[in-house]
């Protein structure tokens, strides 16, 4: 279904994450007319497009959304995710690592393990720019957000919050757990794309 969103956008309800990446892929490499914008989630993608046709369009994320649902299976890595995993290196030592090893009942050491064993994947991009949503976290180290968020968190700070791990890009405000932090640069302004994790990129992790 593709619904209304503001004066400018399209919302295209996709019904999964791995179709979002997918769609997101297809506008990215043929993108409409007028489109400035293309912002997916985890069941949607929204498509800002000021000024353009909004029937033409409509009628083209239709025939785009038919196309990324019949060409492959949901266990497909979507199109552009690249062949390798971006390997983040992290020194873990949190301010957050204790409670978190804590919480969820086992050894530091196995925290870590735990959050670097897995690869894990970008969902999408959110609040604040170059803020990637990692998905497939290990269950275990599935745990709320903090109680009171702290005012400042150094750029390139690594937490948890729920299913989902992260790296700040920027220093703001944040009640993720801290893990660890990395020297590697995701956001850099200057650079084509800004952003170094993108929808549907693979992040590795392990210890610096």
């Amino acid at each position: 279904m593709i619904r209304v969103a503001g004066e400018a956008g399209l919302l295209v309800e996709t019904g999964s994450l791995t179709v979002s990446h997918r769609l997101d892929a297809a506008l990215r490499a043929s993108r409409p007319a007028g489109v400035v914008e293309i912002v997916p989630g985890p069941e949607t993608v929204l498509v800002v497009a000021p000024g353009a046709d909004q029937g033409l369009l409509r009628a083209r994320l239709d025939e785009l959304l038919g196309e990324v649902l019949g060409s492959g299976s949901a266990s497909e890595a979507p199109p552009g995710a690249g062949p390798e995993a971006v390997v983040i290196p992290v020194v873990y030592d949190g301010e957050d690592l204790d409670s978190v090893a804590e919480l969820a009942g086992i050894a530091v050491e196995d925290v870590i393990a735990r959050h670097t064993r897995r690869e894990l994947v970008v969902g999408w991009l959110g609040f604040a720019p170059g803020f990637a949503y990692l998905t497939g976290l290990d269950p275990v180290l599935h745990l709320p957000r903090l109680a009171t968020p702290r005012t400042s968190v150094p750029a390139g700070s690594v937490a948890i919050a729920g299913p989902y791990s992260a790296i700040y890009p920027t220093a703001s405000p944040g009640g993720w757990r801290l893990l660890g932090r990395t020297p590697t640069r995701i956001w850099d302004v200057d650079a084509d794309p800004p952003s170094l994790l993108r929808p549907g990129t693979r992040v590795r992790f392990e210890p610096a």
